[in-house]
């Protein structure tokens, strides 16, 4: 499709012209004769797209299997790796430099000797990543399968009540329940009533 205000080329499928903004969907809407939508403007529609990619992020996940849970141990392995490397690094970092530093004036040895505190980076980063996949990672886990589970539950019943047609329930003639109320209540009131007024 053509822009009809800076005649860029666009795709049939954009709502928007990517190169001037211009609603591309009103465009198409009157020429199949169609009332365009007039409560939709370009900000809304970009953070609605911006939601939808979200949406349909997580939906590839869960298709991939990509669950809360599984996730949450990918951040801990993460975590391990990151920590490991850091540590290691330190480590080489303190040997390596320990044996350049024997020939190098005291000032200069002294900077270099602590140069190995550098590989305490990657170490602490590690370390944050286990205690988020620990913590607080598990309660969002937590979170989200207990929405999910909700989501489904909600889907189960929904279908359930479209495959049942619609009827009335059948009577249950073993079941009592109480009134509150008897029938003869007002009644009997108002026979009380007249009386005492005729007595009068």
């Amino acid at each position: 499709m053509l822009c009809p205000r800076c005649a860029s080329t666009q795709n049939d499928d954009v709502k928007y012209c990517t190169s001037c903004g211009a609603n591309l969907q009103a465009v198409r809407d009157v020429l199949a004769g169609r009332e365009p939508e007039k409560n939709d403007d370009w900000w809304t529609a970009m953070f609605r797209s911006g939601e939808i990619a979200e949406q349909r992020k997580l939906e590839m996940e869960r298709r991939m299997g990509m669950t809360p849970e599984v996730k949450r141990y990918n951040e801990i392995k993460a975590g391990v790796i990151t920590s490991s490397v850091g540590f290691g690094l330190a480590i080489f970092l303190h040997i390596f430099m320990q044996g350049v530093a024997t020939n190098l004036p005291e000032r200069t040895a002294e900077i270099l000797t602590r140069i190995w505190v550098a590989g305490l980076i990657p170490f602490f980063v590690g370390i944050a990543l286990i205690i988020n996949g620990l913590v607080v990672s598990k309660k969002q886990a937590e979170i989200q399968e207990r929405e999910l589970k909700r989501i489904k539950g909600l889907a189960v019943e929904s279908h359930e009540e479209a495959a049942q047609p619609r009827t009335l329930r059948a009577a249950d003639t073993n079941q009592f329940i109480p009134t509150h109320f008897s029938v003869t209540d007002q009644t009997t009131r108002h026979l009380v009533n007249s009386e005492t007024e005729t007595r009068e």
